[in-house]
């Protein structure tokens, strides 16, 4: 039970994941300690991150779950508006579908912005210690499957909506950095045009070549792989 002298857990939880959220993204994920997170938030306990969140990764993760939510309701709702409409969708709509959900948290006064540059981390790095997609996933799952109509065979097989969703949240977190802003229409207007043209650039002859050049390698050593191992069995 809380006392006058010890505010309520959910109280001193908020403010530890505000105090995250301002010092990851202004200096990056791993240049915070949990010590500097709890005395930002001004939580007495030394171990309050521990214990409201056991490590970094609980503490990125319950960041996600804050904001993600809210971005996967508003890209079903844009996806359903798609689905709803006749004939096959343009690819303006589907990079709006990517873009818009995420860019309203530009205007979020509650660690928006914050919340953008943290995801772009995330999403850029090899190895992340908790990816986006592991906390809400099924909107950009769906958004994923809705594109392969508007990408040519070569764009797919060259992950090219990895590199929009890449290219989305990287936008997105230069534009947070410089937030507030009054009015944030025509930048996010203009990301959901470029989305669009990275969907729908063609690929060209030398990309062809060197993408078949690349999976011609790739099959050689599978195939090896796949002798070598019947080999050892077969011993």
């Amino acid at each position: 039970m809380s006392t006058p002298s010890s505010p309520p857990r959910s109280d001193t939880r908020a403010k530890l994941l505000s105090a995250a959220e301002h010092l990851f993204a202004e200096r990056g994920v791993d240049a915070v300690s949990l010590r500097e997170i709890t005395r930002v938030a001004g939580a007495r306990n030394v171990i309050a991150v521990q214990y409201h969140f056991d490590d970094r990764a609980g503490v990125l993760t319950a960041i996600l779950a804050k904001h993600l939510p809210d971005v996967d309701a508003r890209r079903h709702a844009l996806l359903d508006e798609i689905e709803a409409a006749d004939g096959t969708p343009t690819a303006r709509a589907l990079a709006g579908a990517l873009v818009r959900p995420l860019a309203a948290k530009l205007a979020d006064p509650d660690g928006g912005p914050a919340f953008l540059q943290i995801y772009a981390e995330l999403m850029s790095r090899p190895s992340p210690q908790v990816r986006p997609a592991d906390v809400v996933s099924d909107s950009l799952g769906r958004w994923r499957a809705a594109v392969v109509p508007v990408l040519a065979p070569q764009a797919r097989r060259l992950h090219r909506r990895w590199t929009a969703i890449v290219h989305t949240g990287v936008e997105l977190a230069r534009r947070a950095r410089s937030a507030p802003h009054t009015d944030d229409r025509l930048f996010t207007s203009y990301l959901v045009d470029v989305v669009a043209a990275i969907l729908t650039a063609p690929v060209s002859s030398e990309t062809a070549r060197l993408a078949d050049e690349r999976d011609a390698a790739r099959a050689t050593v599978e195939n090896e792989v796949t002798a070598a191992l019947d080999r050892s069995n077969e011993r």
